[in-house]
């Protein structure tokens, strides 16, 4: 039996908020997922770093949780503690640069820019990610990734703080020092352009609307469900299969966007799972293409 009494002491003992039996489908956009032993909610960069130590130290199994929007959890839950970011949501805005934690939302950070003036987060704004999540995976759209205004990050590797320049973040397209999931992003600096407001708001008006219309946002999803294959573009390939609207459970693949498995009502996370693993499979027999899913799937049931 893990020792959560030991965690739970270090939480009390530094004020970190947590809760037993946490339903993780609150935790998700997917909402699909059943519940973990031990969930942490840390509200500093120091009280996150203490708890990642707390189970490391103790042997217990653990894992970050940042927006959600990229993980699907099994209907049997997560055996282990999940550390969520959703209190690390500290941001400062000093003349062109903005300072924020791991669990500030990238909407948020949009909109902050925004309202100081500051421009060059306009592709990301709707992006449903934190921003340690879009650190780790260098998000983009439209073309803008995360690294186009990231200038460095601050994060921890297991044993010590590392304050690292955007250089040596290993990042590229979906990728970056932190994809082994062995490093931990604490918080990250973004350099942006001073700028006319108005022309801000209607460059990000400009991108929500596009998404608001070609992709399935009035259903839970995680995004778009697949990489970006060299030289082809994942969602022209499904639909191209005739897997537009294909259903498993409650999971379809959307007539509005192909490139977007979603949760039409009561899908669960094998519903999800096969569904995906049918997309690949059809795709790589009709085209030769061998998709990528973005998704990652948590459970011991899965």
């Amino acid at each position: 039996m893990p020792n959560y009494d030991a965690i739970i002491d270090v939480a009390k003992t530094i004020e970190c908020a947590f809760s037993t039996e946490e339903v993780l489908s609150k935790y998700t956009t997917f909402k699909i997922g059943g519940k973990c032993d031990l969930m942490l909610f840390p509200d500093t960069r120091e009280k996150y770093v203490k708890v990642i130590k707390a189970c490391k130290a103790n042997g217990v199994r653990f894992m970050v949780l940042g927006n959600g929007s990229d993980m699907v959890f099994g209907s049997g839950g997560y055996k282990g503690v999940v550390i969520s970011t959703s209190k690390l949501n500290k941001l400062t805005v000093h003349d062109d640069v903005i300072d924020c934690d791991c669990g500030v939302n990238v909407s948020l950070l949009c909109v902050t820019a925004y309202e100081n003036s500051l421009s060059g987060a306009e592709r990301l704004y709707g992006i449903p990610g934190s921003v340690g999540g879009a650190v780790c995976m260098n998000a983009g759209a439209y073309g803008g990734q995360v690294n186009d205004i990231l200038i460095e990050c601050e994060y921890f590797d297991g044993e010590n703080i590392v304050t690292a320049d955007v250089n040596d973040l290993e990042l590229s397209y979906r990728h970056s020092l932190f994809s082994l999931g062995d490093k931990y992003v604490l918080g990250a600096t973004f350099k942006f352009a001073k700028s006319d407001k108005a022309d801000i708001k209607a460059s990000m008006c400009d991108y929500i609307g596009r998404r608001k219309e070609k992709q399935p946002l009035e259903y839970p999803s995680a995004g778009s469900t697949f990489l970006r294959p060299e030289g082809h573009f994942a969602g022209a390939l499904i639909e191209q299969c005739g897997l537009k609207g294909y259903t498993i459970g409650g999971a379809q693949v959307s007539e509005k966007h192909a490139g977007f498995v979603i949760n039409i009502g009561g899908a669960t996370s094998n519903d999800v799972k096969n569904l995906v693993q049918h997309i690949k499979d059809t795709v790589y027999k009709n085209t030769g293409v061998m998709l990528q899913c973005e998704i990652k799937f948590e459970g011991d049931d899965l």
